[in-house]
């Protein structure tokens, strides 16, 4: 590769897939997707179970071969195995591997180790996930959020330019899972490029730059998560406590479209949402009045018809 071609690859897009296709018999888990991910971006891919997104993404790892199209990771082809490219790449799955009788900072330093990396790398990974007080436990003592963390370390380990995380929050508690939010932004704000699969739509929605929504192996809708809410449905639902106003009362209001009870709420859709939050001052007040909008799960519904899971 010439110095002019070098320079090329480092400042194009991390990932290029070009009419990319895998069959398995009769089914299609990727159906001829295009898509680019730029370096830097956290792109998001989601989907409902079996839409092909870890076939894609084992695609991207080079761990599975393309039937047709082509595919660039980082200027290079990741098929057949790239021994060159594994450095560049950090992957964290579900089902995560650990040494589990070493404590976690072993465990990151046998994973240096097996990189040929400096051992202060183990040290730089704990800190990136703030682990660094739990770095002398032993990884089979650590709390679920904490071995998600240590996951996502043992792939940073290295210092990869491009790092797939596999729903990296999948089966933690609200509190961790927001907890390991921080740690995807300063992933992000550290310049790297993140190829994220979840489940979670509003974390999808609060992280990526960009998101994919996969259905039968193909892409039914690719843009920032902004621009996808913005697309959608522009109708405003208010609910109000079911005790405070009463379905009749909700039909009279000028500007609203539908009136429905859900639960402990009367809920009214307008596409009219100042005029009819006045009506409901004047009616009985705004306490405990609530406002949704359109948000990247009503999109994901819309298009998939039905809930992530």
């Amino acid at each position: 590769m010439t110095v002019a071609s070098a320079r090329s690859a480092a400042d194009g897009p991390a990932v290029v897939l070009d009419g990319v296709h895998k069959h398995y018999g009769s089914i299609h888990a990727v159906d001829g997707i295009s898509l680019t991910v730029a370096r830097g971006e956290f792109f998001g891919l989601l989907g409902p179970n079996g839409a092909g997104k870890t076939t894609l993404v084992e695609i991207m790892e080079g761990q599975r071969q393309a039937d047709l199209g082509t595919v660039s990771v980082l200027g290079e082809q990741p098929w057949p195995r790239n021994v060159a490219l594994l450095p560049r790449l950090g992957v964290q799955t579900q089902s995560s591997a650990f040494f589990v009788r070493l404590t976690a900072r072993e465990h990151l330093q046998t994973m240096a180790a097996l990189y040929r990396t400096d051992r202060q790398a183990a040290e730089r990974a704990l800190a990136s996930v703030a682990l660094t007080d739990q770095g002398d436990h032993r990884v089979d003592d650590l709390s679920g959020g904490q071995r998600q963390r240590l996951a996502i370390a043992s792939a940073l380990v290295h210092g990869p330019e491009l790092i797939f995380l596999d729903e990296p929050t999948a089966a933690l508690d609200p509190q961790a899972r927001r907890a390991l939010w921080e740690v995807l932004r300063d992933l992000k704000r550290a310049g790297r490029t993140i190829v994220y699969t979840t489940h979670h739509l509003d974390e999808a929605e609060a992280l990526c730059d960009r998101v994919a929504i996969m259905i039968h192996g193909r892409i039914a809708a690719l843009d920032t998560p902004r621009r996808l809410v913005a697309a959608g449905s522009p109708t405003t639902r208010l609910l109000v406590p079911a005790e405070r106003l009463t379905l009749e009362a909700a039909r009279t209001i000028p500007g609203v479209d539908r009136v429905v009870q859900e639960a402990d709420d009367i809920v009214l859709e307008t596409l009219q949402s100042g005029p009819v939050l006045a009506a409901i001052d004047a009616l009985v007040g705004l306490q405990g009045v609530q406002t949704r909008t359109v948000s990247l799960e009503d999109v994901y519904l819309e298009l998939t018809g039905t809930p992530q899971s």
